[in-house]
């Protein structure tokens, strides 16, 4: 309890040094509200019924603080310090492995490609039974994921249960750090057009781009595709200096404003670019965030690639990070970024006041700025791209059978019953494949509910209060009859789109992580667009002139 006061103490001292020089005012409602908070936990530890877990109870008062001022400031406790490495640079001490829980254990999803847990032998679907003899039935992923991490070299012995086999299988796994390669796909689309997908801005990621540009470039790539879709960002100077591979040295990338939009930093291009000519599209999606948006943004307004897809998510806001008491950490906004034409992204408005919830900038608002060409961009609603494309919402049964682990278990048969692989390029879902989804979705009795059929059963209680139901129940029988899905004919009526995904599911157990993504791409809506503005010079040059 001791180590968790000095924690909050920590945090609320620190405001009320920052604080003090605004006026005393302030610094001695701080100090109240302090000794307010003190004096009401001891009674609360004091009198409650029950033992207070301290930890807990502060561990809640310090978040619940932390969340009143903006989602991005936040505690990181000591034990929680691997979790953040592992955010900022993509490496950590484990057997490399995405997990989850089902059915009373956590399961092996995916190991990743020539990790430990793949060269063990680990496979998706396999339960995790033990961890160094400690049984893991009802542990949450949160505990295993905390046993099987540790230092590299350092051997575990992790039991698993696959398939029907109630003998738990045995592996000793040797630690290693694990680190994943924020580019997991990169690839010729055709002759002359190269694409790189970039997961995340870890430390080292403009490496891998580069690394990824420069061998595209020595296939004959003419043009570029940066997929920053779904990217929620990382960090700045990585995004600085992929930035830099396109323009010259010496530009403006972002500057870094705090309070009283004080200038705090600015961020020049450091070095020499790898290519300012090459024509260049970047993707981006409602999941694009922070770093991907510096990415951008920066691109756009210095003219110099055409945005396609949707718009970004709006987090204009920088984060710096302090320690606390007991080798904690305060991760605290300090400032806004401002990209080159001089907007800020940040879209939704932040008061740090609990009576003033946070709010999006509404486009009245917004203020118009310019480009390095003249075309008109905004602040205050994320990155707008050039050429928007609204993607398609997938069916209710697609995600539904996603949902409920059909795809997963098909795909885990599938590869027992398939264990040899053929080229990445060759691997198709065939009619008779998709023939025997069809079977196993039925043996499994698999149904779903629509929203419209919960509406339906609040309105059929509603009609059984007011006493017209019975007169009208043919009625009533009709609709529902109407909404409820038929799962026979939707696994036919939307093959296409639930044979897709099913390939994307399966890649995984033979081609990992860039089999996965080289499927999705297959029907990725917003590939074709921005293919087409590169295949189409004209047309590229238009949108960058444009005004």
């Amino acid at each position: 309890m001791k180590r968790i006061i000095l924690i909050i103490a920590a945090v609320f001292y620190s405001c009320c040094h920052i604080w003090a020089s605004d006026n005393e005012d302030r610094t001695f409602n701080v100090a109240k509200n302090l000794d307010i908070f003190n004096t009401l936990f001891k009674q609360l530890t004091l009198h409650y019924v029950d033992t207070v877990n301290a930890e807990k109870v502060i561990t809640a008062g310090i978040n619940g603080m932390l969340r009143s001022i903006d989602p991005y400031t936040i505690y990181i406790p000591d034990e929680s310090e691997k979790d953040f490495k592992f955010m900022t640079t993509g490496e950590y001490g484990g057997i490399g492995a995405i997990i989850s829980y089902r059915e009373d254990y956590v399961i092996i999803n995916e190991p990743y490609e020539n990790m430990p847990a793949h060269k063990s032998g680990l496979l998706p679907g396999d339960k995790i039974a033990f961890i160094d003899g400690e049984n893991m039935k009802g542990k949450m992923p949160a505990d295993v994921s905390e046993k099987l991490k540790g230092t590299p070299g350092t051997e575990v012995e992790v039991k698993i249960l696959r398939g029907d086999n109630k003998k738990p299988m045995k592996f000793d796994i040797v630690r290693e750090n694990i680190y994943m390669n924020p580019v997991y796909y990169y690839g010729m689309m055709n002759d002359s057009i190269g694409y790189i997908q970039l997961s995340n801005f870890t430390d080292g990621c403009s490496d891998e781009v580069k690394k990824a540009f420069l061998d595209l470039r020595s296939q004959g790539m003419k043009s570029l595709i940066l997929d920053l879709a779904a990217n929620p960002g990382g960090l700045l100077g990585e995004a600085v200096d992929i930035v830099n591979m396109f323009v010259p040295k010496g530009e403006t990338v972002v500057t870094t404003k705090g309070r009283g939009n004080k200038t705090l930093s600015i961020y020049k291009t450091p070095s020499q670019p790898v290519d300012t000519e090459i024509p260049l599209v970047i993707i981006v999606d409602s999941g694009s965030a922070s770093a991907s948006e510096i990415v951008a943004g920066a691109l756009q307004d210095m003219d110099r690639a055409v945005i396609v897809g949707e718009r970004t998510f709006g987090k204009g806001l920088v984060q710096g990070t302090y320690p606390v008491a007991f080798n904690g950490q305060l991760k605290v906004t300090t400032a806004k970024y401002y990209i080159p034409s001089g907007r800020c992204i940040q879209a939704i408005k932040y008061s740090g006041n609990d009576s003033e919830p946070p709010v999006e900038v509404p486009d009245s608002l917004t203020s118009e700025f310019k480009t390095a060409g003249g075309r008109i961009v905004r602040d205050g609603r994320g990155i707008t791209p050039d050429v928007e494309v609204e993607p398609k919402a997938g069916h209710a049964i697609s995600f539904n059978l996603y949902a409920d682990n059909l795809l997963f278990d098909f795909a885990n048969e599938y590869y027992h019953n398939n264990p040899v692989a053929v080229p990445m390029e060759e691997f198709a879902i065939s009619d008779s494949v998709y023939d025997e989804f069809m079977k196993f979705v039925k043996e499994k009795d698999f149904k779903y509910e629509l929203p419209t059929q919960s509406a339906f059963e609040k309105l059929v209680q509603s009609a059984k209060d007011d006493e017209i139901y019975e007169n009208n129940k043919d009625l009533f029988d009709t609709l529902q009859a109407a909404i409820t899905p038929d799962v026979q004919k939707e696994l036919e009526l939307y093959k296409d789109e639930i044979s897709h995904l099913l390939l994307i599911e399966i890649s995984k157990y033979y081609y990992f992580q860039r089999g996965k993504m080289y499927m999705s791409l297959k029907k990725d809506e917003m590939l074709g667009p921005a293919m087409d503005i590169l295949k189409n010079p004209a047309r590229y040059k238009e949108v960058l002139n444009s005004d």
